[in-house]
C-alpha cells in the first residue's frame, strides 16, 4: 500500500503569484508607451472561425459565437470584420430600391444598381418631376396648343351642322321643325304656318293631314337617330384626335427632358426599363400633372416628403454611401426590425399604402455584410427565428405583412418583388442556447455550420502578460482614461489571474477588466492624480466589494453573535469544519459549515440527513457514497460495520450540492468511529475518489478567505489553517493579509494527495494506512486512526455475531 509522508504548509510564495512584467522592457513606465493592441488576445480559435466562416460563399456557413456574456466576442469580431475587404471575398455592394410595377401596382419592383446609384437616381427622377410638373401644363396653354384644339373642335361642329342642315330643310319641306331641348336633346314638332300645332289645332287636322305628318316625323327621327349615331362616330374621332396631339405635345416634352437621363442609365438595364415604363406612363396618366381632378390630384400628391407624384417616386430601400462592407449589430431583433414592414398612410380619412411606404429592416441594410444578433432576443421575439431560417435557407428577402400572416385574414396589402440575399449572420449566445438549438431545431446545424468557440482562460506567460498589457493599454486609449502606471499593470494582471482561478492563466472576460479601469480612473481622478497607481486599483476593489458584500457581511454577523456555530480551537469528536462557497449574481464569498457524524449499532449504513430531507443534491450525495464505499473498503472488507451513521450539516437550511466536503464529512466519520477528538482549529475542503485520493475542487481562494475571516471573529491561534487538495496549489490567488499571516506563521495552508493525511493532520495520530500486506488480511496498527476504529468495530462483532453476519 502506498506510503504519503507527512505534510508541511505551503510556503507564502506558493500562495500568490506576483505580475512581473518581465515581457515588457523597463523603458515601458505607462501604458502610455505601449502600442494598443487590435485585436482581443487568447482568441484565436475564435478569430480562425470568423476567417474561415467569411471566406465561405456557400449557403449555410453563418457563425454562432458561444461564450459568455463579457468575453469580448462583439469586440474582437468587428474589429475582425472592420480590416476585411469587401471585395477580397466577393463582397459586391448594391443599392437596393423600389419602383412602382406599371403594370401591377400591387407587386412593387425591386431595382439592383451599384452601391451608391440609389440616391443620385432617387434625385434625378424628382428634379425630373418638378420639371415636368411645370412644363406640362405650360405646353397645354399656349396659343399654338388653343389654335389646333379649336381647329380640330371646328371640324367636328362643322360635320354636326352640315347633317343637321340638311336635316332641317327636309323637316321643313314637310312643316316640321327640329328644335333643341333646354336638356340638349333633338324634338321634331309638326308647324302650323310659324307656330306649332296645339292639341286642338291638331285634332282639327283630317285624319289624312295628321298620318302625314306622323308619317314625315317618324320618318324624320329614324334620320334623325342615324345622325345622332354619326355624332358619336365623330366625337370619338375628335377625341382621338385630340389626345393624339395631346400625347405629340407630352410626347415633345417629354423627349426634351429625359433624353439626359435616359443616356445617363443606358448601361444600367434595369434602370433603362424603367425609365422607359415610366415615360409611357406619363403619357398615360397626363392628367396627374394637367390638375383637372382635385381630388384624384390631392391623393396622388399625397407625400411627406415632396410635391411630385407619388406613383414616380424612387424609394431607396438601402444606399451603400461608402465601399465598407456594411457591419449591423441589430440591438432590438423584432420581426419589423430584422425584415422591414409596410407602412399605411392616412389622407382625408383614405388609408392607403404604396411601394414608397416599404421600409427596410436590418436584414437590407446589412445585405452583402455582416448581421450580428443576440441569439437569446432572437429566440425571445414570435416569428423571428422562423424567418429568418425561411430568408437564409431561400436566400432571398420577401417583405411580406405580419398582421397577415398571423391573422389569416384575406386583407389587401403589397406582395413586393425578393430581393436577393448574400449575407453572413453571426449569432452571439451561450452555450446552454447553442445546445437547445442543435437538439431541438434540425435546421440549425445547416445554416449556422461554424461554431466560434470563445476561450475563457488563456495561460499566463511571459508573453501573454506583455499583451495583456497591450489589451489594457487598448481600454484606455478608447475610453480616454488616465494612464496606468507599471504597478497598476501589475495589480490588474493579478486580479485577471484570480478572476481565472489559477495562478497560470489570465482570464478574458475582458467586460470586468474594462470595468475595474474605470472604476479605478474613477478614483484616480477623485484623488487628483495624473496616473492611475496601484493604489487607485486596490481602492477600486476595495469600493466594489463594499458595494456587493452586504450578504457576506450578514453572515458574518451570525458568526460574530454566535447565531451560527463554530469553533475555531479546541477538539471535537465527530465534528469537523468544513468549507463552502455561497454566490450571489455578482459575489461569491465562503464560510465554514459545522459537519456532524454520529454512530449507533446497526448494519453499516450512512444516513445521509441531507438527501433523506431533500436538502441535499445530487453530487453531494454521490460524494457521500463514494466516502462510503472507501470506509467499507477500508473497515469492512471481512464483516459488516456493526455501526449505523448519521450525517449531516449542521445549520444548513437551504441545501447543499457539490462533493467538495466529502473528505471533511469522512474525518468525521473515522472520529466517530474511532471515538478520537478532531482538531476545531482546521477547516477542511475537497472531494475524494473511492480510492481516498483528494481530488480539485472549486472556490478554494473564497473558502479559505472565509474561514480566515471567522478566525478573525472567534480568536486568532498560530495553529489555525486550512486543508486542501494538492492539485488546488496552482488556484490560489489569496488575499494579502492572508499571505503575509502564512510568511508570519500566523495562519497555515496544508495541500494533501490523500484523504489519510488529513485524518493524521486533524487527529495527530498515524492513519495506519502504510502497514504493508494484502487488502483481504490488512490490519492496523492499535494506536492508529484505523487501529482504533477497527479495534472498536471488532468488539462490536464479537458481542453481535448475527450482525456481524
Amino acid at each position: 500500500m502506498k506510503t504519503f509522508p507527512l505534510v508541511s504548509p505551503l510556503s507564502s510564495d506558493q500562495l500568490y503569484r506576483t505580475s512581473e512584467l518581465s515581457g515588457l522592457a523597463p523603458e515601458f513606465k505607462s501604458t502610455k508607451n505601449l502600442t494598443p493592441i487590435n485585436e482581443i488576445v487568447g482568441q484565436e480559435r475564435a478569430q480562425q472561425a470568423v476567417e474561415f466562416a467569411m471566406s465561405m460563399k456557400e449557403k449555410g456557413y453563418n457563425i454562432y459565437a458561444i461564450g459568455r456574456n463579457g468575453l469580448g466576442k462583439r469586440t474582437m469580431v468587428l474589429r475582425y470584420l472592420n480590416r476585411h475587404e469587401p471585395d477580397g471575398h466577393g463582397h459586391t455592394l448594391h443599392d437596393w430600391c423600389y419602383v412602382i410595377n406599371f403594370d401591377e401596382a400591387r407587386t412593387p419592383k425591386v431595382l439592383k444598381l451599384p452601391s451608391g446609384t440609389g440616391m443620385e437616381l432617387k434625385k434625378d427622377v424628382e428634379k425630373l418631376m418638378v420639371r415636368l410638373v411645370k412644363a406640362l401644363p405650360l405646353a397645354f396653354d399656349n396659343e399654338m396648343y388653343y389654335s389646333r384644339a379649336e381647329k380640330l373642335k371646328g371640324l367636328l361642329a362643322h360635320k354636326q351642322e352640315s347633317a343637321l342642315l340638311g336635316l332641317t330643310k327636309e323637316a321643313q319641306e314637310s312643316s316640321i321643325s327640329l328644335t333643341i331641348t333646354p336638356q340638349g336633346s333633338y324634338e321634331l314638332v309638326a308647324m302650323n304656318g310659324e307656330e306649332p300645332y296645339t292639341e286642338e289645332s291638331f285634332a282639327q287636322l283630317s285624319k289624312k293631314a295628321q298620318d302625314k305628318l306622323e308619317t314625315a316625323i317618324t320618318s324624320l327621327e329614324s334620320k334623325l337617330r342615324v345622325i345622332v349615331r354619326q355624332f358619336t362616330v365623330w366625337e370619338e374621332e375628335y377625341s382621338e384626335k385630340q389626345l393624339k396631339h395631346d400625347e405629340q405635345v407630352a410626347q415633345d416634352v417629354l423627349a426634351h427632358l429625359t433624353d439626359k437621363l435616359k443616356d445617363k442609365y443606358s448601361s444600367l438595364p434595369a434602370v433603362k426599363s424603367y425609365l422607359a415604363g415610366m415615360h409611357k406612363d406619363i403619357i398615360d396618366n397626363l392628367d396627374l400633372f394637367l390638375e383637372e381632378n382635385e381630388e384624384q390630384l390631392a391623393l396622388s400628391y399625397a407625400s411627406l416628403d415632396k410635391k411630385m407624384p407619388r406613383r414616380y417616386q424612387i424609394n431607396v430601400l438601402v444606399n451603400q454611401d461608402t465601399e465598407k462592407m456594411p457591419i449591423l449589430i441589430e440591438e432590438t431583433p423584432n420581426y419589423h426590425s430584422i425584415f422591414g414592414y409596410i407602412e399605411n398612410a392616412t389622407f382625408k380619412g383614405t388609408i392607403f399604402s404604396d411601394f414608397s411606404l416599404i421600409r427596410p429592416g436590418s436584414l437590407h441594410k446589412a445585405n452583402g455584410g455582416v448581421l450580428m444578433i443576440d441569439a437569446i432576443k432572437v429566440l425571445e421575439q414570435p416569428y423571428v427565428w422562423d424567418g429568418l431560417k425561411r430568408a437564409l435557407r431561400s436566400r432571398k428577402l420577401s417583405l411580406s405583412s405580419l398582421e397577415r400572416e398571423v391573422s389569416l385574414s384575406g386583407t389587401i396589402s403589397l406582395d413586393p418583388e425578393a430581393i436577393p440575399l448574400d449575407i453572413k449572420i453571426i449569432l452571439l449566445g451561450d452555450y446552454q442556447t447553442y445546445q437547445l438549438l442543435q437538439h431541438y431545431d434540425p435546421e440549425f446545424s445547416e445554416l449556422f455550420r461554424v461554431t466560434a468557440d470563445f476561450e475563457d482562460v488563456m495561460p499566463r506567460t511571459q508573453k501573454s502578460e506583455a499583451q495583456y498589457a497591450q489589451f489594457i493599454s487598448s481600454i484606455i486609449h478608447g475610453n480616454k482614461m488616465l494612464h496606468c502606471d507599471r504597478s497598476a499593470i501589475k495589480r490588474i494582471i493579478e486580479f485577471s489571474s484570480r478572476q481565472a482561478d489559477d495562478q497560470n492563466k489570465l482570464s478574458l472576460h475582458s467586460a470586468d477588466i474594462a470595468n475595474l479601469l474605470r472604476e479605478s480612473n474613477y478614483c484616480a481622478r477623485s484623488g487628483k492624480a495624473n496616473m492611475i497607481r496601484a493604489s487607485h486599483v486596490e481602492q477600486a476593489l476595495h469600493n466594489n466589494e463594499l458595494r456587493v458584500c452586504r450578504l457576506k457581511d450578514n453572515v458574518m454577523q451570525s458568526f460574530v453573535n454566535g447565531t451560527t456555530l463554530i469553533s475555531t480551537q479546541a477538539h471535537a469528536i465527530g465534528q469537523v469544519n468544513a468549507l463552502s462557497v455561497i454566490a450571489t449574481s455578482d459575489h461569491q464569498f465562503g464560510v465554514p459549515n459545522r459537519i456532524t457524524a454520529t454512530t449507533a449499532f446497526g448494519e453499516g449504513k450512512v444516513f445521509d440527513i441531507e438527501r433523506k430531507v431533500a436538502l441535499g443534491g445530487r453530487l453531494h450525495s454521490k460524494g457521500v457514497m463514494i466516502l462510503s464505499a472507501y470506509l467499507a473498503s477500508i473497515l469492512g472488507q471481512t464483516a459488516k460495520i456493526p455501526l449505523t451513521t448519521h450525517l449531516t450539516f449542521e445549520q444548513s437550511y437551504g441545501g447543499v450540492d457539490g462533493d467538495s466536503a466529502s473528505m471533511a464529512e469522512l474525518c468525521a466519520m473515522v472520529s466517530a468511529f474511532s471515538q478520537q477528538p478532531i482538531r476545531q482549529d482546521i477547516a477542511i475542503t475537497g472531494s475524494m475518489n473511492q480510492f481516498g485520493e483528494a481530488q480539485p475542487i472549486g472556490g478554494v481562494n473564497e473558502k479559505i478567505e472565509g474561514f480566515f475571516d471567522v478566525c478573525a471573529i472567534k480568536g486568532r491561534k498560530a495553529t489555525q489553517g486550512v486543508i486542501i487538495p494538492k492539485s488546488n496549489v496552482q488556484n490560489l490567488m489569496l488575499r494579502k493579509d492572508i499571505v503575509e499571516a502564512v510568511k508570519k506563521g500566523k495562519f497555515n495552508i496544508w495541500a494533501i494527495e490523500h484523504v489519510t493525511q488529513a485524518i493524521e493532520l486533524m487527529t495527530g495520530i498515524p492513519s495506519g494506512m502504510n502497514v504493508k500486506g494484502s487488502r483481504k488480511s490488512a490490519t492496523y496498527p492499535d494506536k492508529s486512526i484505523f487501529g482504533m476504529a477497527q479495534l472498536r468495530l471488532e468488539k462490536l462483532r464479537k458481542e453481535n455475531p448475527k450482525v456481524a453476519k
